[in-house]
């Protein structure tokens, strides 16, 4: 069981999610448990047991749903078709409902917004997921902003993939305060400088990314054609 005196961030996996989605803010979560303060990080699924990621990497969880029932935070990655298809699984969506009864933070990375979307708790809420799925957001009741991340009330979530890091930055602000933010920026070095600069959103590849988007709902929502039709609308295209 989790240590009942430290404050369990957990770590949410299923299936074929993106391991950068997990393993960034994985790793801000983890030093800041590292310098004493007060808190643990886990990662849960239904089962331990082994899972796929989207790279050749396999993945097993530390604890199970049941053993960690009442975390202070929650953490859900995101991905592409296999997150969809996460989109109707009870057990996961039942442990976020679940969890938010009592979690002071439910956060996501990238699509892993969708899944908080599809367990209801997103409704009436400002939010952000990965550009291509941005607009889609809006099946479930939210209003998409185009920001690095976003808080409201309980919920923070962030854009795609890498900016998990800054999502997880954030949040340990919320948990110990900006010296600790920064020591864990300084331990993991993280000053981005990409070798292509900075991204030009006016010259974001909708054209290539819309039909691979449309491959990963007919995938991953083979089995919920209503939802997949909601999302479909509101995904990227080439207009």
């Amino acid at each position: 069981m989790a240590d009942e005196k430290k404050k369990t961030i957990a770590f949410v996996l299923y299936p074929g999610l993106t391991l950068l989605d997990l393993a960034g803010p994985l790793q801000v979560i983890s030093s800041l448990a590292g310098l004493g303060q007060g808190f643990e990080a886990v990662v849960v699924a239904e089962r331990v047991e082994p899972l796929e990621t989207d790279t050749p990497l396999t993945i097993t969880a530390s604890r199970t749903f049941a053993e960690v029932p009442e975390p202070y935070a929650v953490v859900v990655p995101g991905g592409a078709a296999p997150t969809l298809r996460a989109l109707t699984d009870e057990t996961l969506l039942g442990y976020l409902r679940q969890t938010a009864k009592t979690a002071r933070w439910m956060t996501s990375v990238c699509t892993g917004a969708l899944l908080l979307g599809a367990a209801g708790l997103l409704e009436g809420k400002r939010a952000n997921t990965h550009w291509t799925f941005r607009e889609g957001l809006r099946a479930f009741g939210a209003t998409p902003v185009d920001e690095r991340w976003v808080e409201d009330g309980q919920v923070i979530t962030a854009a795609g993939v890498a900016a998990g890091i800054d999502m997880a930055l954030h949040l340990v602000t919320r948990l110990a305060g900006d010296d600790v933010a920064r020591a864990i920026q300084f331990a993991i070095e993280y000053d981005p400088e990409p070798p292509l600069g900075p991204l030009d959103w006016a010259a974001a590849p909708r054209g290539l990314m819309a039909p691979v988007v449309q491959t990963w709902l007919t995938e991953g929502l083979a089995g919920d054609p209503d939802l997949r039709e909601r999302l479909r609308k509101h995904t990227v295209h080439t207009g």
